[in-house]
């Protein structure tokens, strides 16, 4: 899939919206990216079997930016969209920035000790900071968090470019580094994920492969606002 449609997506200041902001727009971030997984799917679920085909990111609370393979629909008057198609052509060479809001993981296999334990014989999933972290001592960690979470994420932003299309021309630039706890159903335990960040410029090395890459997404935790790379030429 190489088009799309890129839209910002608002909820509207009318009255009948306005009443009901609290439990559209929760508190915290973590309730915030909760509510909006499941609000933003009013624009796309139009069917039961429907599955999820779209990224966004929170812009400020109650303000999206969505990368949809379709055109979002509000059947429900509760939100102002703007959206136009999205199609970039691209070529060899061409140097974008970026934004980019990613949950990035890498998948470590299990210490040989455990391996026997039940269940434990599948590569397990780390988030990229935390992993790093957790290989130094315990005392280092907290003053090596600023010079660790730079030096990964630009490795881990290395290897995505390797998969799709791209090559980051120097380190990102490290806006936020969190983690984000997102209240699900009662009696299941909160999904808890790192978030970061980060902006930066790459050289496009196959469009082929980047183009999708874009509307797929990067990194994981996709439906709650993290993989969609807004990208623009570099002057």
């Amino acid at each position: 899939m190489t088009e799309g449609f890129l839209s910002r997506v608002a909820l509207r200041h009318e009255a009948s919206v306005q009443a009901i902001i609290r439990l559209l727009v929760p508190g915290s971030a973590g309730q915030q990216h909760g509510a909006a997984h499941h609000l933003l799917w009013a624009l796309f679920g139009d069917t039961p079997e429907r599955r999820r085909d779209f990224l966004w990111r929170q812009t400020a609370p109650g303000q999206f930016m969505v990368l949809s393979a379709r055109a979002p629909v509000d059947r429900h008057a509760i939100f102002d969209i703007e959206s136009r198609p999205f199609a970039p052509v691209l070529k060899a060479g061409d140097r974008l920035r970026f934004m980019l809001c990613a949950n990035a993981t890498v998948d470590r296999k299990p210490p040989e000790k455990d391996r026997k334990a039940p269940g434990r014989t599948r590569s397990q999933r780390h988030d990229v900071v935390m992993d790093a972290l957790h290989a130094l001592p315990s005392a280092e960690r907290a003053t090596a968090r600023a010079r660790v979470v730079p030096e990964v994420m630009a490795a881990w932003l290395a290897r995505q470019g390797a998969r799709t299309g791209f090559v980051p021309l120097d380190a990102p630039e490290i806006e936020r580094c969190d983690v984000l706890s997102i209240p699900r159903a009662q009696g299941r335990a909160r999904a808890r994920f790192g978030v970061v960040d980060m902006t930066g410029v790459l050289a496009v090395e196959d469009p082929a492969l980047f183009v999708p890459a874009l509307l797929h997404g990067f990194g994981r935790a996709r439906a709650f606002g993290c993989g969609l790379m807004l990208v623009r030429r570099a002057g």
